[in-house]
């Protein structure tokens, strides 16, 4: 099995995440950033934008989800929601991945014939360097975990971080030490997922 094959199936969803993390914060932008430039994307659009949040400004995306959710979970649930993300919280960091929304529309106006089409292939070359992201966090060694409460903290985000209008939030990957490994994965049959034909 090759490198790549082992490193992809080495990926998983880390819950348990604390911040014994070796390496330093810029180490961690420097990879981060390598990841989403060596990431594809259809027409070279690289449309992919990315925040990435360390220390106070990790914690204080947590304590905005949190605000966020709190009048839309009923009160019996609430507990849960916040012990959930409380676990975020104690990671070491987060990076918030977003598509540039103008990019994709300057590519429907120069190529009408296309034009469906540019918003999947956003969110499929955003999910490529996300992937890409947190596959090589892995293989740095740190657990993460891939959240999506958007749009739920889209303003929130916004306002804090003075996000620009046209970058649209996908997800939230959030990441640290590994305090505890991911359990057993089930698959569903190949014969459910794969056709070959000769």
């Amino acid at each position: 099995m090759t490198n790549f094959l082992n490193a992809i199936k080495s990926r998983r969803s880390i819950y348990a995440l604390g911040r014994n993390v070796s390496l330093s914060e810029t180490e961690i932008e420097d990879l981060i950033k390598e990841a989403v430039k060596a990431s594809p994307s259809a027409f070279n659009a690289q449309s992919t934008r990315v925040v990435i949040l360390f220390g106070d400004a990790h914690e204080k995306l947590w304590d905005l989800t949190e605000a966020a959710l709190e009048p839309l979970t009923p009160v019996e649930a609430f507990e849960g929601t916040k012990q959930k993300l409380a676990s975020f919280k104690a990671g070491f960091g987060t990076v918030l991945f977003f598509y540039n929304e103008e990019t994709v529309t300057n590519l429907q106006e120069q190529f009408a014939l296309y034009a469906d089409n540019f918003p999947v292939w956003a969110e499929q070359s955003n999910g490529i360097a996300t992937a890409n992201t947190w596959t090589a966090l892995s293989e740095a060694g740190l657990g993460a975990s891939l959240q999506h409460y958007n749009p739920v903290i889209d303003d929130a985000v916004a306002k804090e971080w003075a996000i620009p209008a046209n970058w649209k939030l996908r997800s939230q990957l959030v990441f640290g030490s590994k305090e505890a490994e991911a359990g057993e994965k089930e698959f569903l049959p190949e014969s459910e997922r794969f056709r070959v034909f000769k």
